[in-house]
């Protein structure tokens, strides 16, 4: 088993804590760039290409025992990625689009050493019931959720009141699929513990 000096590069606070469960030990370093991708790019596809854009800002910069992972998450409804929520306006059309309806959660994590990487995505189906436009509105005045994609986190008080159901992994709409993650180490022979 290879032991590694871990690093995060995202400055979401679910997937600091989620990795932490996993993995005591890492450090935190943000990487900024701009998320575009192809338009011919689809689910799966985007995330793992924007998880690759993040990893590439350290293309020559990891040292020997280094592993970096990143990670990018959308929600897929429609054949329509929805991002973070631009303002109040926008988190209210986004969680009205998911109201009543299933989405997809699409998660893409790239583990990169000096050497090689590897990249690799997950999805989870999530079943919103009938929202209404007061449970809407007081979602957003209170939990403020601008920092999500598709505005909402699983793990809040929408969450607890609005989805049905999921098929999948809990923590891949959290942002980081911890279990396919240490599978992934895993098999890769990384030592986590």
């Amino acid at each position: 088993m290879k032991s590694y000096d871990y690093i995060l590069a995202s400055k979401s606070p679910r997937r600091q804590m989620l990795l932490k469960e996993i993995v005591p030990n890492f450090e935190i370093q943000l990487c900024d760039v701009e998320e575009h991708y192809p338009d011919t790019l689809k689910g799966a596809q985007i995330v793992e290409y924007l998880a690759n854009l993040k990893a590439s800002v350290f293309n020559g910069k990891l040292a020997d025992r280094q592993l970096l992972i990143t990670a990018d998450t959308i929600v897929w409804i429609d054949n329509q990625v929805l991002g973070k929520p631009k303002d109040h306006a926008d988190a209210v059309r986004m969680l009205s689009l998911l109201s009543g309806q299933k989405h997809t959660v699409f998660t893409g994590v790239c583990l990169k050493t000096n050497l090689k990487q590897h990249i690799f995505s997950s999805s989870t189906d999530v079943y919103f019931r009938q929202l209404t436009n007061q449970e809407i509105e007081y979602y957003i005045d209170t939990c403020k959720p601008f920092d999500k994609a598709g505005s909402y986190g699983i793990q809040e008080w929408i969450g607890y009141i609005g989805i049905e159901r999921i098929d999948g992994s809990y923590f891949n709409v959290m942002g980081l699929p911890v279990c396919l993650l240490g599978q992934m180490l895993a098999a890769k022979g990384v030592q986590i513990l």
